[in-house]
């Protein structure tokens, strides 16, 4: 009977912790996930302090599920390191969550095979890991991504006309895209369409810049940013498009390719920690090699 009175009032307190802890972890701002990592990046590549960055790296990768933004690779440079200090990662475990994080980039998996081997998950494995994720993606969206970026090409842009109508067809899809799918990131449809069609998403938005929907697409990436569906590049660099060839004013994160500079650097660093972007001093420097 004691027992039964126990568990009458710790039973509602546990339900009530694991809705808590599941409404934490879904609710993280990945914006403090990006700035995170970037500080750790700084302790391993700047101040020299790899084991103080595996330290580091673990502890925020018990919060976030880890992304693998590309140049920094936090969390594949994060195993590299743990492995190569013999420190805990997770072993297989820690490398099953890597699997998802490269299958987009096909063929990258080779090159990691030894390490798969390492910790007893061979190359079998590896690929048929990498064919089921491929399986889990979003068929119908890669279907409509796949056209939309050739039409997003067509005529190689130079048919004004032709651009422009296509333009507007591809924001609907976005637009409907959002409303019924939320951001179509590279874990739902890929990086490879049909036909091998390469399917980056940010010159896709940047192409964005004079549509109607423009304020719904930046309103809805930020959201989108903070979930962790959106790299914080993209966004960027539709932002900065807009602003300098719509707005005519200087772009608040210095990521679009132009002739003009960015005269004041630590405001644009600042404007590029709010969304989660390393600094500009760092962020075009070539990433070391472990």
């Amino acid at each position: 009977m004691k027992r039964n009175l126990i568990l009458r009032y710790i039973g509602p307190l546990l339900i009530i912790s694991f809705i808590f802890f599941s409404c934490k972890s879904k609710n993280n701002n990945y914006i403090v996930y990006y700035n995170r990592v970037n500080e750790i990046d700084s302790i391993y590549r700047i101040a020299n302090q790899p084991e103080e960055a595996i330290k580091q790296y673990r502890k925020l990768f018990k919060k976030y599920s880890p992304r693998n933004q590309d140049r920094i690779e936090e969390y594949e440079t994060y195993i590299k390191l743990a492995d190569q200090y013999q420190k805990d990662f997770g072993g297989k475990k820690g490398l099953y969550k890597l699997i998802p994080l490269i299958a987009p980039y096909e063929g990258s998996e080779k090159s990691y095979f030894g390490l798969f081997q390492k910790y007893g998950i061979d190359s079998t494995e590896v690929r048929q890991r990498i064919a089921d994720w491929k399986k889990g993606l979003n068929k119908r969206l890669v279907d409509s991504f796949s056209i939309a970026f050739i039409r997003d090409q067509a005529e190689g842009r130079r048919n004004p006309q032709l651009m422009k109508k296509n333009d507007r067809i591809n924001a609907q899809l976005l637009k409907w895209t959002f409303e019924n799918y939320g951001y179509p990131s590279i874990q739902k449809i890929g990086l490879i369409g049909n036909d091998g069609v390469f399917m980056p998403m940010h010159p896709l938005f940047s192409h964005m810049i004079e549509s109607k929907e423009y304020p719904f697409f930046k309103m809805k990436m930020f959201e989108y940013v903070k979930s962790g569906e959106c790299i914080p590049r993209d966004y960027a660099n539709m932002v900065d498009r807009h602003d300098l060839q719509i707005k005519k004013e200087e772009m608040p994160y210095g990521s679009y390719p132009s002739y003009r500079s960015v005269i004041d650097t630590v405001k644009v660093n600042r404007i590029r920690k709010n969304i989660g972007l390393p600094a500009l001093r760092r962020s075009s420097k070539a990433k070391n090699k472990l």
